[in-house]
């Protein structure tokens, strides 16, 4: 019986190495098979869109906040992966009847590396998590970014503005991004067009997920912040913390090229 922790610190037993795995936070279900797990994953969300093909192929059990419990219990699986922020801590607690699950918590670059050396361990694949797992650190060392002083507010939903505050993943790739979030309010709050007035951020970053922002948005937050700088930005290279990782170096380089030459 093998024992292992996941990132709340819950014990997790498996007693052999897990071959019908369930994932349901989208990228670590892309995590699972960049580490080569294309038969072991049996069971993703709709919103697991990464890698297309496998999206195409393997069983979706719902979405991350509406799981298909009887589905997923008819899949019979042997291990399933989720996030305390990504899903539903009811669901989550009804899937611990059926088998184990490991849950992941992240907030930062570290605990995105700890969760792909964890879950590397967990399907048997030490090797090429830990292989990940240095090149993902080797780009953000190589990633030398001007300071441009710019304060930003990164919206991730409209009607109501939500926008991501402190104690969040996004908050901290701004900070890899040389940014400083305007934003001093813990997790992702909301926030009216007074308040983003009053705020007046030099940098206003609108994401293409979970709320597909568009140009027509960009005119939107223009009328209210005329002297601001907008940008449409790719939310999963902000927000997910699997092996999309690797191209999120550079992204922000190209982000911050952008702004420094403009």
């Amino acid at each position: 019986m093998a024992i292992f922790h996941d990132q709340l610190n819950r014990v997790i037993s498996l007693p052999a190495i897990p071959k019908r795995i369930i994932s349901i936070v989208p990228s670590q279900t892309e995590l699972l098979f960049y580490l080569g797990l294309d038969t072991e994953v049996i069971g993703i969300t709709k919103f697991c869109i990464h890698p297309k093909d496998k999206f195409q192929t393997v069983t979706k059990v719902g979405g991350t906040k509406q799981l298909n419990i009887e589905l997923i219990k008819a899949l019979k699986p042997d291990l399933i992966i989720a996030n305390k922020e990504e899903n539903e801590r009811s669901q989550v607690e009804e899937l611990m009847n059926i088998c184990p699950v490991w849950v992941s918590d992240i907030h930062d670059l570290n605990s995105a590396l700890d969760m792909i050396r964890t879950v590397g361990l967990l399907v048997n694949r030490e090797t090429e998590a830990n292989r990940l797992c240095v090149d993902i650190t080797n780009r953000f060392n190589n990633l030398a970014l001007p300071n441009t002083n710019l304060s930003v507010a990164y919206f991730i939903w409209r009607k109501p503005y939500m926008v991501a505050g402190t104690g969040t993943f996004i908050d901290n790739m701004l900070q890899k991004c040389g940014l400083t979030n305007i934003i001093d309010i813990d997790r992702y709050p909301e926030i009216n067009s007074l308040e983003i007035i009053k705020i007046n951020p030099d940098l206003i970053l609108l994401s293409s997920e979970p709320y597909p922002f568009k140009q027509k948005h960009i005119d939107e937050f223009q009328l209210m912040l005329p002297k601001a700088k907008i940008m449409l930005v790719d939310g999963e290279i902000f927000s997910w913390y699997g092996s999309r990782l690797l191209y999120a170096p550079g992204y922000f380089k190209s982000i911050i090229n952008e702004l420094t030459l403009n």
